[in-house]
């Protein structure tokens, strides 16, 4: 049995090679090439426990994993994921699971980005610089030629230390502008990506702001959370989603279809439109919606897992 713990996993993959995997989970997913039941949600107030178990014919996942949004000196999100032998059942991986879950979610957003955005975007814009505002940053940057990122976070006094943990990943040679309002971050992007757990909409209501530009949601997991305001849905007909259990799970969905102000049918999934030939015209608004799911979580792992013993990292275990 091997672990993984952080630096395992970075020395293991790259976010592109991780990009490969959401891409090949989405595959899967299509196919109907695996076995996913609902997560199990416990919560205790805002705090929740989560148990994300999947099968599929390469390998069995199961992430445990506690978000607790209240937390001041230790991340949210704490996890494992434990990787089982689909051919003996045997485990042969536990893997620090905050990490993964963070870096598989931003290339949940990246291959949003590969796919979706403008071959020529540049220009993006981070509205939440927590841990997942972090890596979506890095996912997107490993998918477009990004000249200019700019951040905005409710708490300002956190944009210093984000900027040096970004400039870690992606170098210096990218503009970083921390601004002081979310309508000033996206005013010139190209791409926006709002990574929060706000209960009330993070993006100005202005349909001038949004317009012509992919934005992608990777917070609101939950029904009672949004991030997207109303004129959004009056500039697109179609809603990109990772998952069609997000229909149900995220208030950014919940909302503009108990108001009218989207029809069920304008909700597809990503997947399907990737497998598609030709691809279905989107308009110039783009919107994608992740919730996430236990299928990215198992491919993943197997892949870093895979990796990790052709480079030889990791420390072996017997139970």
């Amino acid at each position: 049995m091997l672990f993984l713990n952080e630096k395992d996993i970075q020395k293991a993959v790259t976010m592109n090679d991780v990009v490969d995997a959401v891409d090949l989970a989405y595959q899967l997913y299509e196919e109907n090439q695996f076995q996913m039941p609902h997560r199990m949600h416990v919560s205790e107030k805002e705090n929740t426990l989560l148990l994300m178990p999947c099968i599929t014919t390469g390998a069995i996942g199961t992430k445990l994993v506690t978000l607790f949004p209240n937390n001041k000196h230790v991340p949210m999100l704490q996890g494992i994921v434990i990787l089982n032998s689909s051919e003996t059942g045997e485990v042969k991986g536990i893997l620090e699971g905050s990490f993964l879950t963070g870096f598989r979610t931003g290339a949940v957003g990246g291959s949003a980005v590969r796919h979706l955005a403008k071959k020529n975007a540049a220009r993006l814009a981070i509205i939440g610089t927590g841990v997942q505002g972090l890596y979506q940053a890095v996912a997107a940057c490993s998918q477009r030629s990004i000249t200019d990122i700019y951040l905005y976070n409710r708490s300002a006094e956190k944009l210093s230390n984000f900027i040096t943990q970004l400039e870690g990943w992606i170098g210096t040679s990218i503009q970083l502008h921390p601004m002081v309002t979310a309508e000033e971050a996206i005013k010139n992007a190209d791409i926006i990506i709002t990574s929060t757990s706000s209960s009330e909409p993070v993006l100005p209501n202005k349909k001038h702001l949004l317009r012509n530009k992919l934005i992608i949601g990777v917070g609101s997991y939950q029904p009672s959370m949004q991030e997207f305001p109303e004129a959004l849905y009056e500039l697109t007909d179609t809603i990109l989603v990772d998952t069609e259990h997000a229909i149900a799970e995220s208030g950014d969905l919940i909302y503009p279809l108990a108001q009218g102000l989207i029809e069920p049918d304008a909700v597809q999934k990503i997947s399907t439109y990737i497998r598609s030939e030709p691809k279905p015209t989107l308009g110039n608004t783009i919107v994608f919606k992740s919730t996430g799911m236990a299928l990215f979580d198992v491919v993943v792992a197997n892949t870093i897992y895979q990796k990790a013993m052709d480079k030889g990292v990791g420390t072996a275990l017997t139970l």
